[in-house]
């Protein structure tokens, strides 16, 4: 299965549209550090979808980083994206597999236990469990599952895949990046830390930094 590098996954969401043409902001991300950027959008029509994440994908060539689609296999089919990322209430992974085919990245959403072991079982390149903290990025309807809970759901899905990249998402700035990377997050996805910063490409180098500095003190 495809190795993926879930340092940063940046979450490039519709609703920085008015900000700036959402390919722009994927590929400042993607020039300054992000090692994923992913696509998400709840509201537009299948076809505006599509057209953006073909644009997403145009941008990012250069670049040589992956590009998944949040949600939707069909938008990432059409658009030709690297993969899809998904939640526990879309297309089960191993129906994504079969349509999206061996090289594909698939990742997965783990906000309990269950999710969790569904995630050990499934033929999936990472999981990324959250939200850790309260977010604006996203309604929510399940409490942040915190610190603890992250570390508790990050030992279950490493003690059953101990390859498997697992990441940490929702609420997540800078200053938390250090504790999360010591309780084992493979790494951080991140919205509005990044894109509604001041600087994107600063905010992006920022993280990336603090990221890699955790996982060299980590391994020291």
């Amino acid at each position: 299965m495809r190795a993926v590098d879930y340092r940063l996954n940046a979450l490039v969401d519709a609703g920085l549209v008015e900000t700036a043409p959402l390919s722009e902001l994927a590929r400042l991300a993607a020039e300054n550090g992000a090692t994923l950027i992913q696509y998400r959008d709840k509201y537009a029509k299948t076809r505006q979808m599509i057209e953006r994440a073909i644009e997403i994908r145009k941008a990012l060539a250069p670049t040589g980083i992956p590009f998944v689609v949040n949600d939707r296999v069909d938008v990432a089919l059409a658009s030709c994206a690297d993969g899809v990322h998904l939640g526990a209430d879309d297309m089960e992974p191993e129906t994504a597999r079969r349509l999206l085919g061996p090289d594909a990245i698939i990742g997965l959403t783990v906000k309990n236990a269950s999710d969790g072991a569904k995630a050990s079982s499934a033929p999936v390149n990472y999981a990324c469990i959250g939200g850790v903290y309260q977010t604006l990025s996203k309604i929510n309807l399940d409490p942040p599952v915190g610190m603890r809970g992250f570390s508790a759901l990050r030992r279950g899905l490493k003690s059953a895949r101990p390859d498997l990249p697992v990441g940490a998402i929702a609420g997540i700035k800078l200053e938390n990046v250090a504790q999360l990377i010591a309780e084992g997050a493979d790494g951080i996805a991140a919205i509005s830390a990044i894109f509604h910063a001041p600087d994107v490409a600063a905010a992006t180098r920022d993280f990336r930094w603090a990221i890699d500095t955790a996982i060299a003190n980590r391994q020291q």
